[in-house]
C-alpha cells in the first residue's frame, strides 16, 4: 500500500461526500486506502454515506474525541507507505496525489508536504505555507499588520508573504487541512499530539518534524479546494480552541521567559479582538441568503438530475439555462464556459461546475480563472448533494437527496 488517506468526519456530511468522489479519482491509478473517522456527527452521516461508497475504511466513534484523536485512530490501522491527513471539506485534483508522491521519491529529506489551496471562490489560502508563531510573527498577525503588508518578509512572516505561491518552496508550517507524511517519519517523531483538542496540532507537528532534521515543502503546482468556512466557523467555541492550542504549543515549545510571555500576550490579545469581532459578525448571514440567478454547466442529457437536486434548494435558485464544457456541443446551451463573463454581465450570478463533463483539475482551474465573475456551485457525478462556499467565514450552501 503507497498511500492511506486519513479523513475526520464532524457534521459535514455533503461535504464529505463531494471530497470523496474527488478523492477516489486521485487515487485511480495508485495503490491506496481512504480511512474516514467520524467524531460522533449528529447530522445523519452515518445513515447518508457508508452506503454510498464501496472501498473506504469508516470508523464511527461513539464520542467526539477531537481531531488529533480521531486520526491517531485512524493511523493505527493505516497501511500505506505515505500518510495523508485531509480535511473533508476538500475537492482533490485528479493528479495531485501522484505530484506529492513524485516530489517524495525525489526528496529523501521531505518530512512533511503541503499544496497550494485555494477557497470556494477562488482566493489563495495563504495559510498554504506557514512560518512558525514567533513573538514578532504573532504580534504582526494579531494586530492585523500581516494583512497591511502581505509581502514582507518580516510583517508577514507568519504567512511567509515574501516566497511566492507559484514557486516550491521549504516551509515551517504543512497546514492540517493536507498535511502528507512518510509512515517513517511519523513512526519516528510521533503523530498529533493529543493535548490539541481542534487546532494548532499541525503547528506542533511540523515543529517536531523539523526539529528531527527533516524539511518540510510547499508544493505550488498541486491545487486543491478546500472550503475553509466549513472546517472553521468563527463561533466562541472555535474561538476558545484555537487559542487555547497556541497556548498549548507555546507552553510546550518555548521556554524562554521573554519569548513565552510575549506570544502568551499576543496570544490573549488576538482573542480579546477575536471575540470583539465575533459580537458584530456573529448574526451576518451567507449571500446565498439571497435570490441565486444560476447556470448549470453539465451535459444536456445530465441536466434532469441537476434540476432534481436543485429543487430541494432551501432559497430561491433560478436557472437560467444550460452552458456547455466544449464548444461543439450547443444542443440547448446558453453559452459556452468561457463566456462566463459575459453571463455575469447579464445578471447570472452563480454557476453550477459539474463532473459529468469536468475533471476537477478542469473545475479548480476554471474557479481560479473566473475569481472575479460569480460564484461557484460543485457537484459530482452520480452525487445526491451540490456545495458552494464563496466566504472561508461562513457556512457556505447545501442542497441535498437526503
Amino acid at each position: 500500500m503507497e498511500l492511506s488517506v486519513i479523513i475526520v468526519n464532524y457534521n459535514v456530511r455533503f461535504y464529505l461526500e463531494q471530497c470523496l468522489h474527488s478523492v477516489q479519482k486521485a487515487c485511480y491509478n495508485l495503490k491506496a486506502e481512504v480511512i474516514v473517522v467520524d467524531n460522533q456527527s449528529n447530522d445523519g452521516s452515518r445513515n447518508y454515506l457508508q452506503n454510498k461508497f464501496t472501498g473506504i475504511n469508516f470508523i464511527w466513534l461513539d464520542q467526539n474525541l477531537g481531531f488529533a484523536v480521531a486520526n491517531n485512530k485512524a493511523l493505527q490501522v493505516a497501511n500505506g507507505k505515505y500518510i495523508l491527513f485531509l480535511n473533508p471539506d476538500t475537492l482533490i485534483p485528479e493528479d495531485c496525489f501522484e505530484k506529492c508522491l513524485n516530489f517524495f521519491r525525489t526528496n529523501d529529506t521531505v518530512g512533511a508536504l503541503g499544496v497550494r489551496m485555494i477557497d470556494g471562490a477562488g482566493n489563495f489560502l495563504p495559510e498554504s505555507k506557514r512560518g512558525f508563531p514567533t513573538p514578532y510573527a504573532s504580534f504582526f498577525k494579531m494586530s492585523g499588520l500581516t494583512y497591511l503588508f502581505p509581502k514582507s518578509k518580516k510583517i508577514s512572516s507568519y504567512y511567509l508573504g515574501h516566497l511566492s505561491e507559484k514557486e516550491n518552496h521549504e516551509v515551517d508550517v504543512i497546514a492540517g487541512a493536507f498535511m502528507m507524511i512518510p509512515k517513517k517519519v511519523l513512526e519516528e517523531v510521533g503523530s498529533f499530539d493529543e493535548q490539541f483538542f481542534m487546532y494548532g496540532e499541525d503547528v506542533d507537528l511540523s515543529y517536531r518534524i523539523k526539529k528531527a532534521g527533516y524539511k518540510n515543502y510547499y508544493l505550488a503546482n498541486a491545487t486543491i479546494l478546500h472550503f475553509k468556512g466549513e472546517s472553521t466557523i468563527k463561533s466562541k467555541q472555535y474561538i476558545r480552541r484555537f487559542y487555547n492550542a497556541m497556548m498549548i504549543y507555546v507552553r510546550k515549545h518555548h521556554n524562554n521567559f521573554w519569548t513565552r510571555n510575549t506570544m502568551t500576550l499576543a496570544i490573549r490579545s488576538g482573542c480579546v479582538l477575536a471575540t470583539i469581532k465575533n459580537i458584530f459578525t456573529e448574526n451576518e448571514t451567507s449571500n446565498y441568503s439571497k435570490s441565486i440567478h444560476a447556470a448549470v454547466i453539465t451535459s444536456q442529457p445530465y441536466l434532469t438530475s441537476i434540476i432534481k437536486l436543485i429543487q430541494r434548494a432551501p432559497n430561491p435558485l433560478m436557472i437560467h439555462g444550460r452552458v456547455s464544457a466544449k464548444l461543439d456541443d450547443n444542443d440547448y446551451a446558453i453559452a459556452y464556459i468561457d463566456d462566463i463573463p459575459e453571463l455575469v454581465n447579464k445578471g447570472i450570478t452563480h454557476f453550477l461546475l459539474s463532473t459529468d463533463v469536468l475533471t476537477y483539475d478542469d473545475i479548480i482551474r476554471n474557479v481560479q480563472n473566473y475569481r472575479n465573475c460569480g460564484s461557484f456551485l460543485f457537484h459530482a457525478h452520480g452525487s445526491c448533494s451540490i456545495i458552494g462556499s464563496e466566504d472561508k467565514n461562513k457556512r457556505g450552501i447545501t442542497i441535498a437527496l437526503s
